[in-house]
C-alpha cells in the first residue's frame, strides 16, 4: 500500500486556528443538526483583532542578540504567529483578542552555534526563552511566564536528517525538523520513524522529545521516549552530549531528564532516534464490540501478549456513536456493521510475512474475545482521516460549541473507575453551569500494565468560555487526581497541568527537579513558569 495518509504537506499553522488554512474542515449537516440536540444554535462571536503589549527589550540587548548571528523579529505579526499554542483556551483568547501572552522578539537561529549564543546572551541579562518549533502545543507550554522580558527561540531553521547509521537503525535529525520531512527524508533511505501524532503536520522531532509525545502506532513502535536513543542539549551552563549506548548502567539514565523538559531544562539542538525499514504491507481493520468493557478487556488481552499490532484504538459507545473515527463523516451513522457498541480499529505494518503472521493471530484472539470483524473499510476511513479530528474544533467553536479535549493513563485494574469519575467530573461540572455535555472518550496508547484514556467534550458556549472550561477541566483534573491516575499521558504538563503534576509527583521529586533547574538554569531564563513554577 501507499503511504499517501503520512506523505503530507508540512504545515506553518495560522495563528488561532489549526492546521492547513488551505484544507480547513466544514461541519456536515449530521454534524449541525447534532449540535442543536445539546443546545447549541447561535453562532460563536467573530474573534476580534488581536493586540499585543509593547517590546520590554531594550534596544542594546536585541543588538546583542542580533551580533549572535540569529534573526531578530519584534513586529506585531510575528509575535502574534508565536503566540501560545492549540489549545481550546489558547484560542479563546487568540478570538477575544488577547495578545497579552505574546513574547518580546521572535528570534530564529539557524544552527546550535547560534542558539548556544543566543542563550548566554539571554542568561546573562535575564531574558526569558521560550523554545518554540511546530507551535502545536496543547496544555500552555508556551506561554512562559511574562512576568520578565521573554523571546520565542523559533528553531524551525535547525532542520535536516544529519546522519543515518543504517547498521545500527539510528537516525540523527536537528531538533526543528518536521515529523513529515524527517518521514521523507528517512524515506528517501528506505527507513521509517512511524511517530504519527494527531499534530503531525505541524510538528517537530525536539517538540516530541521535550514533550513526551505519543503517536498513533504507539503498540507498534513505541511512544517518542522509546524511540530517543540521544539528545543535545544546550543549557546556561554547558552543552550537554547525552547518550552514548543502547542501555547502559551507568548511573541514572539523563536522556530521561531531558524528555518531557518542556524547555525548562534546556534547548534540544538535536535528536537521535531508532527508526526502521519502510513497511511493504500496511492493513488496517474495524472490528465491533458489544460494550467498552469487552472492548478494552481485548485490548489489554493483546498488550499483554508476544503478538501485537502496529496501531489499536478503541472508541466508547459515544464516539463510535458520532463515528469520530471518521472525521469526514462525522455525526452520521456507519455506513456498515452493527449498531450500538464500541468500534476498535486494528492495524498491521510490517513485510508480508510479519504482517500475515500477527494479523492471523490478533484476529482469532479478538474472535475468541467477543469481537466482530468489520473488514477493511472502517479502518481505511480511519487511516485516511487520522489527522482530520483536530480541524473539527475550530468550525464547532465557529458554530457555538465550547470543544475541548484532555487524557489521562492509569493501570489496567484503575481503567473504568478512571473513565467514570472523569466522564462524571465534567459533566457535573459543565450541567451545573446550565449546559450540558456530551463527554467520548477513546483508548489509543496501551501497555502490559495500563492505558492511556481520551475524552472529547462537547458543550453549547457560554458568554465567558474560558471560565466555563476552566471550571470543567479543573473538575476533570480533581477527578484524576483522587483516582489515582497521571494528569497527561502525552499532552505534557505546560501551565495548564502544573498544579495537579506537583500534587501527583510530591514533594521529594519537586525539590529533586528544582535542584536539576538551579543547576542547569541557575538564573531561571529557560521557559520560565512551564513545568515547575
Amino acid at each position: 500500500m501507499t503511504q499517501r495518509e503520512t506523505a503530507v504537506d508540512v504545515v506553518d499553522f495560522t495563528p488561532g486556528r489549526w492546521g492547513n488554512p488551505n484544507d480547513q474542515m466544514k461541519l456536515s449537516d449530521s454534524v449541525l443538526k447534532a449540535l442543536t440536540m445539546i443546545g447549541i444554535e447561535e453562532q460563536a462571536p467573530a474573534p476580534g483583532e488581536v493586540t499585543v503589549p509593547e517590546v520590554r527589550i531594550d534596544s542594546d540587548t536585541l543588538d546583542a542578540i542580533t551580533a549572535t548571528g540569529a534573526r531578530v523579529d519584534t513586529s506585531d505579526a510575528a509575535r502574534t504567529k508565536h503566540l501560545r499554542g492549540y489549545s481550546t483556551p489558547d484560542l479563546l483568547k487568540f478570538r477575544a483578542g488577547d495578545g497579552s501572552d505574546a513574547p518580546d522578539a521572535v528570534v530564529q537561529p539557524t544552527d546550535a552555534g547560534q542558539v548556544a549564543a543566543v542563550l548566554a546572551v539571554c542568561d546573562d541579562r535575564g531574558i526569558g526563552l521560550s523554545p518554540y518549533a511546530g507551535g502545536t502545543a496543547v496544555t500552555g507550554g508556551l506561554a512562559a511566564d511574562r512576568a520578565r522580558s521573554v523571546i520565542s527561540l523559533d528553531l524551525r531553521q535547525l532542520t535536516g536528517l544529519l546522519e543515518l547509521d543504517e547498521v545500527s537503525r539510528i537516525a540523527t535529525f536537528a531538533a526543528g525538523t518536521r515529523l513529515p520531512e524527517a518521514e521523507r527524508l528517512l524515506g528517501e533511505r528506505g527507513f521509517e520513524l512511524g511517530h504519527f501524532p494527531q499534530s503531525y503536520e505541524g510538528a517537530t522531532i525536539g517538540g516530541c522529545a521535550v514533550t513526551r509525545s505519543a503517536g498513533q502506532s504507539s503498540i507498534g513502535y513505541g511512544r517518542f521516549d522509546d524511540m530517543v536513543v540521544g539528545l543535545t542539549v544546550a543549557t546556561p551552563t554547558g552543552i550537554s552530549e547525552i547518550g552514548t549506548a543502547p542501555k547502559s548502567a551507568a548511573g541514572p539514565d539523563l536522556r530521561q531528564l531531558f524528555l518531557g523538559s518542556e524547555g525548562a531544562f534546556g534547548v534540544v539542538t538535536t535528536v537521535r532516534v531508532h527508526v526502521h525499514p519502510v513497511p511493504t504491507v500496511r492493513r488496517f481493520y474495524g472490528w465491533h464490540f458489544s460494550d467498552f468493557s469487552s472492548g478494552a478487556a481485548a485490548m489489554r488481552a493483546l498488550a499483554q501478549s508476544a503478538v501485537k499490532p502496529t496501531v489499536l484504538r478503541l472508541s466508547d459507545e459515544a464516539e463510535t456513536g458520532l463515528n469520530l473515527a471518521n472525521p469526514s463523516a462525522a455525526g452520521a451513522a456507519a455506513e456498515s456493521g452493527p449498531v450500538g457498541g464500541c468500534l476498535m480499529i486494528v492495524g498491521f505494518e510490517g513485510d508480508e510475512a510479519d504482517v500475515e503472521c500477527r494479523d492471523t493471530y490478533v484476529s482469532t484472539r479478538l474472535a475468541e474475545l467477543g469481537g466482530t470483524a468489520l473488514g477493511t473499510e472502517p479502518g481505511e476511513h480511519w487511516r485516511e482521516g487520522r489527522f482530520r479530528g483536530p480541524y473539527m474544533r475550530d468550525p464547532l467553536l465557529d458554530a457555538g460549541a465550547l470543544v475541548e479535549t484532555l487524557e489521562t493513563v492509569t493501570f489496567w485494574s484503575n481503567l473504568e473507575r478512571l473513565k467514570a469519575d472523569v466522564t462524571a467530573a465534567v459533566t457535573g461540572a459543565l450541567g451545573d453551569q446550565g449546559t450540558p455535555a456530551v463527554v467520548m472518550c477513546h483508548i489509543s496508547h496501551v501497555y502490559p500494565t495500563g492505558a492511556s484514556l481520551y475524552f472529547t467534550v462537547i458543550s453549547n458556549a457560554l458568554d465567558d468560555p474560558q471560565t466555563q472550561w476552566a471550571t470543567a477541566k479543573s473538575a476533570a483534573n480533581t477527578a484524576i487526581r483522587a483516582a489515582g491516575a497521571s494528569i497527561t499521558h502525552h499532552h505534557a504538563v505546560g501551565t495548564d497541568h502544573q498544579r495537579t503534576y506537583l500534587e501527583e509527583i510530591g514533594d521529594v521529586q519537586v525539590r529533586a527537579l528544582r535542584a536539576v533547574k538551579d543547576a542547569l538554569d541557575p538564573n531561571g531564563v529557560l521557559n520560565p513558569g512551564i513545568l515547575l513554577p
